[in-house]
């Protein structure tokens, strides 16, 4: 067996095997392009008229939004502008429990409570992480999947570089008659498509692996240079003892922010799960980006900033490597480059999603082509 048909073997084999989770991860990430844009316009409920008085406290966040949602877990309180409600958000693995209470920064009211289990990009979500599975199954699932896509990305362009340099043009354009028969189309719609997102899929592909794989993050991380860890690591308070006050000190902290930075998007305050953890606050710098975020501890007695020895901490600490891996998810949802950047990520996800069923019909035509 020569070498390309080896190569057109395996290319066959793993894409009869991957196609449909391709083309649902495909599909679905193309519906996830635009979600900041599409719940946008149907969000006024989150903004509020400012007043001259002074916010709630995370603390008195926290007990109100507990009065919703007295049996779970508070993951963290977001803290926007003056005209913005206020977020607190409940999380709990098991059983999965996804919701955020939005309260009046002034009064305290309940604005509105969002299920984030639910509704259409919730749908999306799951089947682009997990195929509507469980998560245990569902995530091992796609990982293993996007990895043999990765394969078939390589294994197809070594399949479509041509014999000879004249028959290039054919590989890169489509050259229909009326006489053209729809399997050379076929043909033509894998191949030149394949072609052109072909460089796209691979890093969007990676960029997914590199999400499910934490040991292909570390591979990434320390190959391109890294001194940190790799991972999310929220230190320890530095005081032994709390200190006797009226005042809770993580009380004073969001003012204390907002006096600092008072241009930054949001502030998202997580309050410690025991007496010896740190407070961690991530501080969002631009709109609709993640990898410039500071992520910020404080020790919740004395409000002494900490420094953590992994990659999340100041964005202005941060090195070529550390940034390289920050901007992951910002690259793989095409967020990194703007609106250009996700009208780029949805088409290359929709092309990319043609190419398992083209694929199927080649496969198909060739083996169950009519006999004379």
């Amino acid at each position: 067996m020569s070498f390309k048909k080896f190569v057109f073997q395996l290319h066959k084999i793993l894409g009869l095997t991957t196609g449909l989770v391709v083309f649902i991860v495909a599909i679905t990430g193309c519906c996830w392009a635009f979600r900041d844009e599409i719940e946008s316009i149907y969000d006024d409920y989150k903004k509020v008229a400012p007043q001259n008085q002074p916010i709630l406290t995370p603390t008195q966040a926290k007990q109100l939004a507990k009065n919703v949602f007295p049996n779970n877990t508070v993951h963290g309180t977001v803290f926007k502008k003056a005209d913005d409600a206020i977020e607190v958000i409940f999380y709990d693995a098991e059983p999965e429990f996804y919701q955020s209470v939005f309260l009046n920064p002034y009064t305290g009211a309940v604005i509105q409570v969002d299920n984030h289990l639910s509704g259409f990009f919730a749908f999306i979500l799951k089947g682009h992480m997990r195929l509507w599975l469980p998560k245990a199954i569902g995530e091992q699932v796609v990982g293993a999947s996007i990895l043999i896509f990765i394969c078939i990305i390589i294994s197809g362009f070594i399949l479509w570089i041509p014999k000879k340099k004249k028959n290039l043009k054919q590989r890169v354009t489509f050259n229909w008659k009326n006489t053209t028969r729809w399997k050379r189309k076929n043909f033509d719609l894998h191949t030149v498509i394949g072609f052109y997102v072909c460089a796209l899929a691979l890093v969007l592909a990676f960029t997914g692996s590199v999400m499910s794989y934490n040991w292909l993050k570390y591979v990434v991380y320390k190959s391109t240079g890294g001194e940190k860890v790799p991972a999310f690591i929220i230190p320890e308070n530095k005081s032994e003892h709390t200190t006797h006050n009226d005042v809770v000190p993580m009380d004073l902290l969001i003012v204390k922010l907002l006096k600092e930075n008072p241009e930054a998007e949001a502030y998202e305050l997580h309050y410690p799960k025991t007496k010896d953890e740190s407070i961690y606050v991530e501080v969002s710098n631009s709109k609709g980006l993640y990898y410039d975020a500071d992520y910020r501890f404080f020790d919740q007695n004395t409000l002494e900033e900490i420094e953590t020895p992994a990659i999340y901490g100041k964005y202005k600490d941060a090195k070529v490597a550390d940034k390289i891996l920050r901007m992951n998810y910002d690259i793989h949802i095409g967020a990194i480059g703007g609106i250009a950047g996700k009208i780029i990520a949805f088409i290359v996800s929709l092309l990319t999603a043609s190419l398992p069923i083209t694929g199927i019909l080649l496969w198909y035509g060739r083996n169950y082509k009519k006999k004379d």
